[in-house]
C-alpha cells in the first residue's frame, strides 16, 4: 500500500488484513474460473468496508477440472504482525443455484467457544471478511448462480501458535480478520479487540456478571496460586484500563476484581486509564503525594520521589497503609469512570508486590472473591 503514518519520527507503511487478502484471492479465483483460465490476472481491486478501493497483487493462479485456486501474499505493512507474508488461498467452484458457501480449509481455525463473533463449530472467518467475500462474489456472478469458496492458509496452524487463538478457543489455524480491511502500523486495535473477545467469552463461560482483570503475569500467577477456582476468569488487560472498563460497561458487568502490581495501580489511583509509560509517567509523583497523606517522613518522601521504580520506592515506605489507600483510590477512580459511561459497577482492587505478596487492597476485596456469583 502507498499509505503511511509517522510513529515516533518513523515513516511506517500501512498493510492489509487477512480478510482483505482472502477477498482478493477469491475475486482472482472467480474471475479466472469464469475466464476458463485463458488470461493471467496480475492484480485485483476489492472494495473495503469504507467503500474505498484497494488493489492487491495476485501471487498464484491454478485451473483445475471444476474449480480454480488463487493466492495472495498477506502484507501487514510495517506493523509487527505474525500473519505478514502468509500465503492465503481461495478455491472457488461454481454452483447451479444462488447459494454462496464460504468456509475455511487447511490452516483456518475452527471456533470451539462461545463469545466470539463466529458461532462454535464454524470456521474462524469473522463477519466483516465474510461479508466482503460474499459481496465480491455476488457482484461478479450472474443471477441464479452461486459458488463454494474455501479459504486456506498452508502455514496457518503453525502461525496460530504465536497468537491468542488457542486461548480464545480457536483451534487448527489462524482467524480471517479485519473490520476495516486495512492494517494500521503499530496499531493496538487488534490486541484490544482480542481482549474484548476474551472478556465476552469469560462472561459467557462462567455465566457470571463478574470479571477479573489482571495487569500482567504476576497477577496471573498470584490468582493461580491463591484462587485456583477463579484463575480461568483472569484476563490480562495490559495497559488498556479505560478500554477494558468501557467494554465491561458495554457488556453490563456488575463487578470487577482488579489485581496487579503497584507501578500500574499508582497510575490508576491518579485517574490514569492507559498505563503505558509513553502515555503517562507520573507514578512517583502520585506515590509521593499519597505517602504525604499517610504522614510518611519528609526524608522518606524525598527518597520515594527520587526512586527509579516503584519497586525501589517500596524500600523507603514505612507507612504501609499507603498501599490500601492507593487501592481504595484506584477502586474509586474506576467506579467513577464507569458512572461517566452511564453504568453502575462495583470494583475491588488488590495491589501485589514483585514477589506476588499482598501490599494493599480495597476494603471488601476478600469478602466475596472466593465464591463465584451467578
Amino acid at each position: 500500500m502507498d499509505e503511511y503514518l509517522y510513529f515516533r519520527g518513523k515513516k511506517l507503511r500501512y498493510g492489509y488484513t487477512t480478510g482483505s487478502s482472502a477477498t482478493a484471492a477469491t475475486k482472482a479465483a472467480l474471475l479466472y474460473l469464469l475466464d476458463d483460465g485463458k488470461h493471467d490476472i496480475p492484480e485485483v481491486t476489492i472494495k473495503l468496508p469504507s467503500g474505498n478501493p484497494l488493489t492487491i497483487s495476485v501471487n498464484s493462479l491454478e485451473k483445475r477440472n471444476d474449480c480454480t485456486l488463487a493466492s495472495v501474499i498477506k502484507d501487514g505493512g510495517d506493523d509487527p504482525d505474525v500473519t505478514h507474508g502468509l500465503e492465503i488461498y481461495s478455491k472457488v467452484s461454481l454452483r447451479n443455484d444462488s447459494k454462496i458457501n464460504i468456509f475455511g480449509g487447511t490452516g483456518v481455525g475452527k471456533v470451539t467457544k462461545k463469545g466470539l463473533p463466529v458461532a462454535p463449530g464454524n470456521s474462524a472467518i469473522n463477519p466483516v471478511p465474510l461479508k466482503m467475500i460474499r459481496e465480491t462474489v455476488e457482484e461478479i456472478l450472474s443471477e441464479g448462480f452461486g459458488a463454494d469458496v474455501e479459504i486456506s492458509v498452508p502455514k496457518g496452524e503453525e502461525t496460530a501458535k504465536k497468537t491468542l487463538n488457542a486461548k480464545l478457543g480457536i483451534i487448527g489455524g489462524i482467524s480471517i480478520l479485519g473490520t476495516t480491511g486495512i492494517v494500521k502500523p503499530m496499531s493496538e486495535e487488534s490486541w484490544k479487540s482480542s481482549l474484548a473477545i476474551e472478556l465476552k467469552q469469560s462472561i459467557a463461560e462462567y455465566d457470571s456478571n463478574e470479571a477479573v482483570f489482571l495487569f500482567g503475569n504476576r497477577g496471573k500467577s498470584y490468582l493461580e496460586d491463591n484462587f485456583t477456582q477463579r484463575a480461568g476468569q483472569g484476563i490480562i488487560i495490559s495497559n488498556f484500563v479505560g478500554y477494558m472498563f468501557d467494554r465491561a460497561c458495554e457488556y453490563q458487568v456488575r463487578k470487577v476484581y482488579f489485581i496487579g502490581e503497584l507501578g500500574k495501580f499508582v497510575k490508576v489511583a491518579g485517574g490514569i486509564f492507559h498505563t503505558h509509560s509513553r502515555v503517562s509517567d507520573a507514578k512517583m509523583e502520585i506515590l509521593t503525594a499519597n505517602a504525604l497523606l499517610v504522614e510518611e517522613s519528609t526524608e522518606n518522601m524525598k527518597k520515594i520521589m527520587a526512586s527509579n521504580t516503584t519497586e525501589e520506592a517500596t524500600k523507603y515506605i514505612e507507612k504501609t497503609e499507603v498501599y490500601s489507600l492507593l487501592a481504595e483510590k484506584a477502586k474509586q477512580k474506576c467506579e467513577e469512570y464507569c458512572r461517566r459511561n452511564g453504568w453502575d459497577m462495583e470494583v475491588e482492587t488488590l495491589i501485589i508486590s514483585a514477589e506476588k505478596e499482598v501490599l494493599g487492597n480495597s476494603r471488601h476485596f476478600f469478602d466475596n472473591f472466593k465464591r463465584k456469583r451467578k
